[in-house]
């Protein structure tokens, strides 16, 4: 038997850069999810999933969309077979405490993991950051969500206790220790998202289109100089390019924050990028709003943002050192009776 696991993540900041080769900075969680295999004579793929009760079984080389969350492993063996790599047929059991739909990246996760359990396997050549480009391919080819890389890099690199500064372009990255002077809260506000359908998708388009008017393949390109002509555009496609600008400015100056362990300025950069994503990408939503409304009002919370592709999912919140826990007892309580809604803290 051939096992492997891979962990959740959270995004501290960098919210839809990635998708124009700018810079992010997530950090691992501590749910994972981990595949177990057994090699098969055949070309048969059989796979269930705990997490959802299901099995499912297709054919290697005759893999077709829209099975729901197999879509993710017949993925995985499809963008495979496209490069070049040949894999047996096997039977695998997944089990996974990544909460799906939370913007943690729960596919990030799955397919990593089953990568890396191929890589046994099977002695595929790939490293890991190889393995990140296969499972972003993995949803981007065959499953059709229009995603960046940084969840994979994230899953497949990252490390507990730092974060992972990565430049989407060049895929170059630095660990930086988590500084002892704040404490990561993770508030999952009970509103599923997703990256296939919706809102997602048009955000993209109209960000690219903003990066046509401005002569750019990518905003990664402009920097916050550019805001006067990113305001001439039409306003809709202007709001699209100064979010991306101005949070990929954000990402470096997180990242100095960071380095001077200095919480409280990180956690000004939480709540601008928040309002970012709220005013400008609009990808926020009244609930993920109000828990975020909550988070800053706490006087034991340096800052507090919608993290992931948004339109639902989850909160990422700094706290003072060794207050993280009860501040997100009292967020989680007063989110709650405000909305209705029933959240869960995934990390204090």
């Amino acid at each position: 038997m051939y096992e492997a696991d891979a962990p959740g993540r959270v995004n501290l900041i960098g919210e839809h850069t990635d998708y124009h080769g700018g810079f992010v900075l997530p950090t691992v969680l501590p749910q994972r999810t981990r595949v177990r295999l057994t090699v098969r004579p055949d070309e048969i793929v059989s796979v269930r999933s705990g997490t959802v009760g299901e099995a499912a079984e297709y054919q290697l080389r005759r893999e077709m969309p829209g099975r729901g969350w197999v879509d993710y492993v017949q993925g995985v063996t499809a963008a495979l077979a496209v490069r070049g790599f040949r894999v047996p047929g096997f039977d695998a059991s997944i089990e996974s405490t990544v909460p799906v739909g939370a913007g943690v990246s729960s596919s990030a996760a799955l397919t990593v993991a089953l990568l890396r359990a191929l890589r046994h396997a099977a002695a595929l050549a790939l490293d890991d950051i190889a393995i990140a480009r296969i499972a972003q391919a993995a949803e981007t080819e065959f499953v059709g969500a229009p995603i960046g890389i940084m969840d994979q890099m994230a899953c497949s690199l990252g490390r507990e206790g730092e974060a992972l500064f990565l430049d989407t372009r060049t895929l170059a990255f630095e660990r930086i220790p988590l500084p002892g002077s704040l404490d990561v809260l993770v508030i999952h506000s009970g509103h599923q998202h997703g990256h296939a359908g919706g809102e997602y998708p048009i955000r993209r388009r109209e960000s690219f289109a903003a990066a046509t008017l401005l002569c750019v393949e990518q905003l990664r390109d402009l920097g916050i100089d550019a805001l006067p002509a990113i305001a001439a555009l039409p306003p809709v496609l202007a709001r699209r390019a100064r979010h991306i600008v101005t949070e990929n400015q954000r990402v470096i100056d997180g990242v100095a924050a960071l380095r001077g362990g200095d919480a409280a300025a990180l956690g000004a950069l939480f709540n601008a990028s928040h309002a970012s994503m709220r005013d400008d990408y609009e990808t926020s939503i009244p609930a993920i709003d109000a828990l975020v409304s909550c988070g800053q009002a706490d006087a034991d919370i340096h800052g507090a943002r919608l993290t992931g592709g948004g339109f639902g999912g989850a909160v990422v919140m700094l706290a003072r050192p060794g207050r993280g826990s009860a501040a997100a007892a009292r967020i989680l309580a007063a989110y709650q009776v405000r909305t209705g809604c029933q959240g869960t803290i995934l990390l204090s």
